[in-house]
């Protein structure tokens, strides 16, 4: 969805009524040549132009899909804990837009650049402390967790691994799972040493 005004960085609603409506009619394709978006995806979700497959892209992975992520997928999300915005941002429509007005839509400053190892230790009350008032809250602590062991599983660093370690034991399935796919990662030599 592209807006000639606010470029692709949009927020999306619906409202589900009983009235009949005529849906409005396909917009004009405004894409032209340009397949920048599916280029960068790093999981190649875009199957074709103007088709995305939800269940390759890593904002429906990281934020909408309860289970395991598919061992396919995991490396090929780097850093990425919530969400990923490649498409957008390469989008050339983008020079249009503006920064919202909005308050309640803008970036946190406390949540940028989080520390993978402090993240990973959040229990569901520090989680919901940690991110109230942020749209990260309604995934839960242990959908979270699940992708902050994906990046620590991708962050070549070895000194995460205790954190992963600790992790296999976790009550919820799919985080101790998450977590011996992590360490195993940084156990099989991919893992180097961070630069001091």
């Amino acid at each position: 969805l592209v807006s000639r005004t606010h470029g692709s960085w949009l927020f999306l609603g619906e409202i589900y009524t009983t009235l009949a409506i005529t849906p409005d009619p396909p917009h004009a394709d405004r894409c032209g040549s340009c397949t920048r978006c599916q280029t960068v995806c790093p999981t190649a979700a875009f199957a074709a132009p103007y088709r995305l497959d939800a269940t390759r892209c890593i904002s429906y992975l990281t934020i909408e899909h309860a289970g395991p992520i598919p061992h396919a997928l995991r490396p090929l999300m780097g850093n990425r804990i919530y969400g990923c915005d490649d498409c957008l941002a390469v989008c050339p429509w983008n020079r249009f837009a503006r920064p919202t007005t909005q308050e309640k839509l803008r970036g946190r400053g406390d949540l940028a650049a989080p520390r993978l190892a402090e993240l990973a230790r959040l229990d569901d009350l520090a989680f919901r402390r940690h991110f109230a008032g942020s749209p990260v809250k309604r995934i839960g602590r242990d959908r979270f967790v699940r992708n902050v062991l994906n990046a620590i599983g991708n962050s070549r660093d070895p000194s995460l691994l205790p954190v992963a370690a600790r992790l296999a034991t976790d009550a919820d399935p799919v985080v101790a799972e998450a977590a011996v796919w992590a360490a195993g990662r940084l156990r099989s030599g991919d893992a180097v040493p961070a630069e001091t």
